[in-house]
């Protein structure tokens, strides 16, 4: 488990607060790879490899790997298993449900006893109420990253309307930190809305936010440490497409090295203006 002390002690260490999202596509890897007994785990094994120096987080998004059936499980632990102990794991699952569903989505991603998951953290979808997020709270030391703020178009179809306390993304974050302090809670807001980061930042002041939408889908680093840093950092940068697929070729693991240093460094730059290293 990566409490939130360990997780800024990685940040500083690294000089790096990058995510390295596993969005692995079994079309889009290097067609050598599928000589291989498991492509996808080999692909990410040297994807790891080769960028485990530059970042502090991991994050597998399920829908991959649940698509592949129970292959894609077995690839999907065994990722799990190969992410550094000391390199915040994060599942991208989006559960949403209640009761005894949410029980289940808690089990098979933090038990590891039982499934031969443990992940650090998992992305929830907070829109059915308390009773879809607290189940997950019962793993002591375990992170629920909530949806906040989406990069998505259809971000303005619900997550902008208004409320009597705001905007919904608004009212969803001030409810979910009666729910538990931000030892516990993070929020996604997406990069392509930097601009909501200082707004966001009234009701999340410690809140770490994890952010997509960096690279391939045009968001700005710059940006978003610009209006979302804080003293703690308080930001975990994901990109996916654009390092993971940096190259379909031979060399794909280098070239995936080569874009998450590029990031790292922009990265150290933001980390040494803001006084954090």
């Amino acid at each position: 488990m990566i409490s939130r002390e360990q997780l800024i002690e990685q940040i500083k260490l690294k000089r790096s607060f990058l995510c390295v999202g596993l969005d692995t596509d079994i079309n889009k890897i290097p067609e050598f790879l599928k000589e291989y007994p498991d492509p996808i785990f080999e692909f990410n094994k040297r994807i790891i490899d080769a960028t485990k120096d530059h970042c502090i987080s991991y994050k597998p998004n399920a829908a991959f790997y649940e698509s592949r059936g129970v292959k894609g499980l077995q690839s999907l632990i065994d990722t799990y298993k190969y992410i550094p102990k000391d390199t915040l794991s994060i599942i991208d699952a989006k559960r949403g449900d209640i009761g005894n569903t949410s029980d289940m989505y808690a089990r098979a991603f933090f038990d590891e006893a039982e499934t031969e998951m443990g992940f650090d953290a998992i992305t929830v979808t907070p829109y059915m109420g308390n009773d879809s997020v607290t189940p997950y709270l019962k793993y002591d030391g375990k992170w629920i990253i909530l949806l906040a703020l989406t990069s998505s178009v259809g971000s303005k179809d619900f997550q902008y309307l208004e409320t009597p306390d705001g905007h919904l993304f608004e009212t969803v974050i001030k409810k979910a930190n009666t729910w538990a302090g931000a030892d516990r809670l993070m929020f996604v807001v997406g990069a392509t809305k930097s601009t909501e980061f200082t707004n966001i930042r009234q009701y999340a002041p410690d809140n770490f936010l994890l952010v997509p939408g960096v690279g391939a889908q045009g968001g700005s680093l710059e940006d978003v440490c610009k209006y979302g840093i804080t003293k703690d950092c308080g930001l975990i940068v994901n990109a996916s497409r654009s390092i993971i697929y940096a190259s379909n070729g031979h060399d794909f693991a280098e070239a995936a090295r080569a874009e998450a240093q590029n990031l790292q460094k922009q990265m150290e730059v933001e980390l040494e203006k803001a006084g954090i290293i």
